[in-house]
């Protein structure tokens, strides 16, 4: 295939830091790939912006049921995004023992050599992969890794820095190190007005799949991917004790949508502009002062109170939108609301008086009169009973999918399971995770 880069996406895990969001149901995961995301799932955003860049055969490394069916429901063999798309077999899910260990079983069973770009699905990437392969080329990699620059005072304590050499390849890993020992490790981010950024590890690996396969025929590491071996904590780290070459590229942004509070933020910087691949792929936005999209059906829908359009109720200043919000189609938004920084999903009502802000709802859910919700996702289908003399409130929350909240429920910090109906609750404990009747039954 000459100079082709494949796809690799490694769709593993139970998304549990994502919960309620993964969840259609409290007995039923949702694959963390499926996670709806600015109008479309993860997996196809990936999917699209990787064929932007060339990228037209894809190998989906899946774990688990849920993995196995529901992506390729929704992304079948690759017909209705113009490439090829294969998938792991599912008899053979017992070696996909940790992300490392799963990339080198299938490069053994797919019988993979030259290029090959692995991704994750629980983040959206703003990234050049020429670049990607213009660094890995002129270093002969066996790998790329994808990096992030960091100031030391995002790092401490969360993430992984490396170490390079004046090659450029990683000679070394700190793994979560405390501010001090960024300091101690790398003196220049010390030094007074020092503005220097570390590179971390932004989990998309280039790789050679010819020499990783040969490096994984060593003993050693095939005792290690038959037990355990993640990418970040085993596989990196000996491949660079070894000698073999590990290189670094940058890239312009990682969004991690792993949990709650970090899916909100990634929805931000994308609606606020930070993603342009993504914000080219969603088409010229309605207004660009401020920023947002509106989907056409929606600004001809009438609401039920006024009767009037959207656009006419955004022309006469009865409704605020923006800056940073996208609206799907056929959305019915009432007089009186107030958006910003959000995403509003298909079908929606978001009813009269509401204000929302650095919030997603979900395909089909309603939002109730004079509803306040902020930093906050509402899972599809679900219904926020909120009414003007008993309004709800919602700030740093999560509700699942067609779950049901009653008038006056106030929530700071809590999470709802699918298809609860909580009744007029208030003062639950910030981190508090409604998963039953009885979690409801314990607080009322």
């Amino acid at each position: 295939m000459g100079d082709e880069t494949l796809g690799i996406i490694l769709a593993g895990g139970r998304g549990e830091r994502a919960k309620p969001l993964t969840l259609a149901s409290s007995d039923y995961i949702r694959s963390k790939a499926l996670i709806p995301f600015v109008g479309r799932s993860v997996v196809e955003w990936l999917v699209e912006s990787c064929r932007d860049q060339g990228i037209r055969r894809f190998y989906v490394i899946a774990q688990g049921a849920e993995n196995h069916s529901q992506i390729k429901l929704v992304l079948g063999h690759g017909e209705r995004f113009g490439v090829e798309i294969h998938y792991s077999r599912a008899r053979l899910d017992r070696y996909n023992v940790g992300s490392g260990a799963a990339t080198l079983h299938n490069l053994e069973q797919w019988d993979l050599a030259g290029r090959a770009l692995v991704l994750p699905v629980d983040s959206v990437f703003e990234f050049d992969l020429s670049t990607l392969v213009d660094t890995h080329d002129a270093a002969d990699a066996v790998v790329t890794v994808a990096a992030v620059g960091r100031t030391p005072e995002e790092i401490a304590g969360k993430y992984g820095v490396m170490q390079t050499s004046p090659d450029g390849l990683v000679a070394g890993f700190l793994e979560k190190p405390d501010l001090d020992r960024v300091h101690r490790v790398f003196p220049e981010t010390s030094l007074p007005g020092s503005r220097t950024t570390l590179p971390t590890n932004a989990g998309m690996y280039l790789v050679d799949c010819g020499r990783l396969r040969l490096a994984a025929r060593n003993p050693e590491m095939i005792r290690l991917a038959q037990q355990r071996l993640d990418w970040g904590g085993d596989l990196l780290p000996w491949l660079v004790g070894r000698g073999l070459p590990v290189a670094v590229a940058p890239i312009d942004r990682l969004g991690d949508l792993g949990s709650i509070p970090d899916y909100l933020a990634t929805l931000g910087d994308v609606l606020g502009g930070h993603y342009r691949r993504m914000n080219r792929a969603m088409g010229e936005p309605t207004s660009t002062d401020p920023r947002y999209w509106i989907h056409e059906s929606s600004l001809r829908t009438k609401d039920s109170v006024t009767g009037t359009t959207l656009a006419q109720k955004i022309s006469e200043g009865s409704v605020v939108i923006g800056p940073a919000v996208r609206i799907g189609r056929n959305a019915e938004i009432g007089p009186g609301v107030k958006l910003r920084f959000s995403d509003i999903g298909d079908g929606v009502d978001v009813d009269e008086g509401a204000r929302l802000s650095r919030t997603a709802i979900g395909d089909g859910a309603v939002v109730g009169p004079y509803a306040r919700i902020t930093d906050s996702y509402v899972g599809p289908l679900a219904r926020v009973h909120s009414e003007r003399d008993n309004p709800v409130r919602l700030l740093h929350s999560a509700i699942g999918e067609a779950a049901d909240l009653r008038p006056g429920t106030r929530l700071t910090g809590v999470s709802v399971y699918p298809r609860l109906r909580v009744p007029a609750v208030t003062g639950l404990p910030t981190g508090t995770h409604l998963t039953s009747s009885d979690d409801i039954l314990h607080w009322i």
